[in-house]
């Protein structure tokens, strides 16, 4: 049987010795996407939270290929209002964005979240691979345990396969619309809800 020469023997040694440093550590950014109704509302949350790089308003969950904003709020898409963040796992993991999107929600009810109604107003979890659903499966187990409210917890855990971004003129509204967004936001009695599950408003 040939032998492969020593210098041979030792880049492959070096090359594999590279290939599972690179593996071991964490990408540069990676995604994540959150429904928990009006995403003008889910926005603001992320944003804040050191790590996380940027928000974007969207749709994921539906069947129709780039949805316009009126097919889904009429709810004929099958697609849930949503967030997707991308952010830099070194800063912020996932765990703490679950722990964010969890008080920013009401997982409590099905097919609504605060004044909207409707499936398009669902909450969600949209994960993006084996370890997000995993770690999405166990905060909703530990949140059942702990929970300071009585109600069960509808929130699905789903595969978040593709997510399409809303128009432009949803994008970052509560800072080009800030009197408006207060006024839906305060209207929809979002923060009252969020204090009475939670004990203080999330945001």
């Amino acid at each position: 049987m040939k032998t492969l020469p020593k210098f041979l023997l030792l880049s492959c040694a070096l090359w594999l010795s590279l290939l599972s440093a690179a593996q071991a550590q964490p990408a540069a950014q990676a995604k994540a996407i959150f429904a928990g109704g009006c995403f003008w509302c889910m926005e603001p949350p992320f944003d804040k939270l050191p790590g996380v790089i940027s928000t974007t308003s969207g749709y994921v969950g539906g069947h129709k290929r780039n949805p316009t904003y009126e097919e889904v709020s009429a709810g004929t898409t099958g697609h849930t209002e949503a967030v997707q963040v991308v952010y830099d796992p070194k800063k912020v993991s996932y765990q703490k964005l679950l722990e964010v999107f969890w008080r920013n929600i009401d997982p409590t009810v099905k097919n609504r979240q605060f004044c909207d109604v409707g499936a398009q107003y669902r909450s969600g979890i949209f994960y993006q691979d084996q370890e997000q659903k995993r770690l999405a499966e166990e905060s909703r187990a530990a949140l059942e345990k702990t929970k300071p409210f009585k109600e069960a917890i509808v929130t699905e855990i789903t595969l978040g396969y593709e997510f399409w971004p809303a128009e432009e003129y949803h994008q970052d509204y509560y800072l080009k619309n800030p009197l408006r967004y207060s006024y839906y936001r305060a209207g929809c009695g979002r923060d009252a809800r969020l204090k009475q599950l939670w004990g203080s408003a999330a945001e």
